[in-house]
């Protein structure tokens, strides 16, 4: 009896060793660490450095510019064109989209994925109660006392396994969920910057097109006095047919020019009622005018180091890649052996009312070591394809960062060079207004025919139309660099995720 007790100690003393062991090999896990990648080095976005102040003019809209290095992104970057209505109307945007309350749901499944793959660190126990009633031939011996053929068995137990995390398998498994939950997380915040973006730009192109149809129904209305004025003249034998029917052709290309403005001013006002959560019958309350908008005079520049910060894309990327390299961890370990330890505790009785009575009782405790010897290559080729995949995010990820850093250098070109064309623009304007003038006078003096001054009418109107759209660019520029640099969501709290 003492040297039964003996071994049970040993036993145990030797359980618990086996045990410290399992969790200090636990401690390790196999497969790459991972390192975020060194961020750029490069000062600028070009080879040649840019002005920090744009071109400007007189004109509406044509303020000049300025590009502050360091500059911080507020988290709501449109307020800074003062617009009231246009802040609602992306507040409204925010809590109605569907395509963010789906990235949102994204994200809350991402998040649950990881809290379910960490319960892997855990025991896993679970209880079980099975009643069945058989017959036996006669021939066999029964388990029961009564040694009836016929006869009931109820079993309750216990069950608990456990599989030691010896090469930190489940480690990278969870590691490679939680990158996924973090470029999800991204993912949101990229809908984000795209959903308020297209909200501004939309604004924007609305005022531009009111503007344009404004401008051209003037040119209509202007053409229309001029063409009744001819009329008069050519009854009273003081103009020629041609002269009208000229007139009436410059009338009606004008006319033409209306419908398609019409129709994409339509068309954003769609694009709006989607973006805000509506369908496109439903009105949106908000109507822009470049009156409603005003360009902001500051602009933020930041470097490279710090937009692979900022930037939604380049951060999923990074979180992608995270994934990845933890992939390669989870591959490997699958090829080495691993520990499984099981228990069972319970109960079998004839009778219910019996079933935890004295003598009842049974357990067992047990563990199995299993390693793979021959997969027919199945597991050495994951492991390659997990590694493969890694290289891939990596290349990935760097495509990201180029691509980022030439977008920013792209709008940084373009808000320096449309800044340049809409002050080109505003002097091409303002010369065709003279010269309209000069042709207006002129032709009340007899001194040019009718064809000079619809040449002159022409030319302004199309400079008109031109400045217009210039105005447009710059806001649009403005609108570019605020979504390259990131749109500063790293000072917004509005959005809120919930795991209900």
């Amino acid at each position: 009896m003492h040297a039964i007790k003996n071994m049970a100690s040993w036993r145990a003393g030797h359980g618990a060793l086996t045990l410290g062991i399992a969790l200090m090999l636990g401690a390790c896990a196999v497969g790459p660490n991972y390192h975020r990648p060194a961020a750029p080095t490069a000062q600028g976005y070009t080879s040649t450095p840019l002005p920090k102040v744009t071109a400007s003019t007189q004109a509406p809209g044509g303020t000049a510019q300025q590009l502050v290095q360091g500059m911080d992104i507020p988290g709501q970057w449109w307020t800074v064109f003062h617009s009231e209505p246009l802040n609602g109307l992306i507040d409204d945007a925010i809590k109605h989209n569907a395509d963010l309350a789906a990235a949102q749901q994204a994200l809350v499944s991402a998040i649950e994925n990881v809290k379910a793959q960490r319960g892997a660190y855990y025991p896993q126990v679970s209880a079980g109660v099975d009643p069945t009633r058989q017959k036996t031939g006669q021939v066999l011996s029964s388990n029961v006392a009564s040694n009836s053929t016929l006869y009931n068995l109820t079993t309750a137990q216990l069950s608990i396994s456990y599989a030691p995390d010896l090469w930190g398998a489940n480690r990278r498994q969870v590691e490679s969920l939680a990158a996924q939950a973090d470029a999800q997380r991204f993912q949101i915040e990229a809908t984000y910057l795209t959903l308020t973006s297209n909200v501004v730009n939309a604004a924007i192109n609305e005022a531009s097109l009111r503007a344009q149809i404004a401008a051209t129904q003037d040119m209509v209305d202007s053409q229309s006095r001029i063409l009744k004025t001819n009329r008069t003249q050519l009854a009273l034998g003081d103009m020629a047919d041609a002269d009208i029917a000229a007139q009436v052709a410059t009338l009606e290309q004008t006319r033409a020019t209306l419908p398609p403005l019409q129709k994409q001013l339509a068309q954003q006002r769609d694009l709006l009622a989607v973006l805000t959560g509506r369908s496109p019958d439903q009105d949106v309350p908000a109507q822009f005018n470049f009156d409603r908008l005003q360009l902001p005079q500051d602009l933020p520049l930041t470097l490279p180091a710090r937009l692979v910060e900022q930037r939604p894309d380049v951060r999923m990327a990074d979180a992608n890649l995270h994934a990845a390299c933890a992939q390669v961890g989870v591959a490997f370990a699958a090829r080495l052996p691993n520990i499984d330890v099981t228990a069972n505790w319970g109960s079998a009785a004839d009778q219910l009312h019996n079933l935890f009575g004295s003598g009842t009782g049974f357990w067992n405790i047990g563990a199995g070591i299993t390693a793979p010897i021959f997969t027919g290559g199945t597991l050495l080729h994951r492991q390659r394809a997990a590694q493969a995949a890694y290289r891939q995010a990596a290349e990935q990820y760097r495509s990201t960062v180029l691509s980022a850093l030439q977008n920013v250098a792209d709008t940084l070109h373009a808000i320096q060079s449309d800044a340049d064309a809409m002050a080109a623009t505003a002097r091409a304007e303002r010369a065709a207004a003279h010269s309209l003038d000069i042709a207006q006078r002129q032709y009340a003096l007899g001194d040019i025919s009718m064809v000079a001054l619809l040449n002159a009418q022409v030319t302004y109107s199309q400079a008109q139309l031109a400045l217009i759209q210039a105005r447009a660019n710059r806001y649009a520029d403005s609108v570019a660099l605020f979504q390259a640099l990131g749109g500063g969501w790293w000072h917004r709290q509005d959005i809120a995720v919930s795991s209900k």
